[in-house]
């Protein structure tokens, strides 16, 4: 048996994340993979970029000593190779690749920023496929701060797969107007026309947190009953209250909210009665797409 130590690491518009797998190695038989650890920091690089379209100096800055501690922490860990992917917060800020090449002269960590169709695909080479069943309909949705992935599995192969520019930092800013509600709704009901029953897979750190909250044991998926009412009792309170009521974290209070509107949409115009919360998403994919990539 070999165990080798393979890292993601996810540059997100609201936050920042380190992912540690064990990829764990038998003689005749298929490598497994274990999540060692997650690291999980709330930079919001998007708060700059998709108001002032760039990376202020106090956001690099964040950024870079958090790379720092990534990369000690990685070493710490005993990794042997990682990924770094940034996606539309660096991918639309003008000085996007000047702070990439800033990052690498200060940490040595080498970020790649991505576009939203190879994050969609990323996203699909996760272990999603052990979770779709072949008679069967599904929307895949990854609710980010600036972007959502979706993807539409039927019949157990990918149908369609497309990124939108509607994300819970752009909603909370108001950023996203009504005409890209309008694009998401027309590319959802006319790539599922005919397709009869549509079940939904969420990922992203506020629908697992949503799933959290529910109580619901893992595999168990949510309704769409009850994340709409769980929507308009969020809805309800302060921020103040949902962090000091419910226990979330400053950086989670207030884009859970724009999140739930997003899987309540797509759930709505897909006709989907079931959220299914396998807890994956790009930084899995990246992992998968790394050990595979050297073969």
């Amino acid at each position: 048996m070999i165990i080798r130590k393979l890292a993601a690491i996810d540059i997100g518009s609201n936050a920042v994340r380190l992912l540690v797998h064990n990829v764990i190695e038998h003689e005749d038989k298929p490598p497994s993979f274990k999540k060692s650890a997650l690291i999980r920091v709330p930079v919001r690089l998007g708060e700059d970029s998709f108001s002032k379209k760039e990376i202020s100096e106090h956001s690099l800055q964040r950024l870079i000593k958090t790379m720092k501690s990534f990369d000690l922490l990685m070493q710490i860990y005993g990794v042997e190779k990682y990924m770094a992917t940034a996606t539309s917060a660096l991918r639309e800020a003008k000085n996007g690749y000047e702070v990439t090449e800033k990052v690498f002269r200060e940490s040595g960590i080498r970020i790649e920023i991505i576009d939203g169709k190879k994050e969609a695909a990323i996203i699909a080479s996760t272990d999603l496929k052990e979770l779709i069943k072949d008679d069967r309909t599904y929307l895949y949705v990854d609710v980010g701060g600036g972007s959502t992935e979706f993807t539409i599995f039927n019949r157990g192969s990918l149908k369609a797969s497309r990124s939108f520019k509607i994300g819970t930092l752009r909603i909370l800013n108001q950023q996203v107007k009504e005409q890209a509600w309008n694009m998401v709704r027309e590319w959802i009901t006319s790539n599922l026309k005919g397709e009869g029953k549509v079940e939904i897979i969420g990922s992203g750190g506020n629908i697992n947190k949503l799933h959290k909250m529910s109580g619901r044991k893992i595999g168990q998926p949510l309704s769409y009953i009850w994340l709409n009412a769980q929507y308009h009792f969020l809805n309800s309170m302060d921020y103040e209250d949902r962090i000091s009521e419910l226990g979330l974290n400053q950086d989670r209070a207030d884009v859970i909210i724009p999140a739930a509107k997003i899987f309540l949409s797509a759930a709505k115009w897909s006709g989907a009665k079931k959220i299914h919360v396998p807890k994956i998403g790009l930084a899995d994919g990246v992992i998968k797409t790394l050990y595979y990539q050297e073969d």
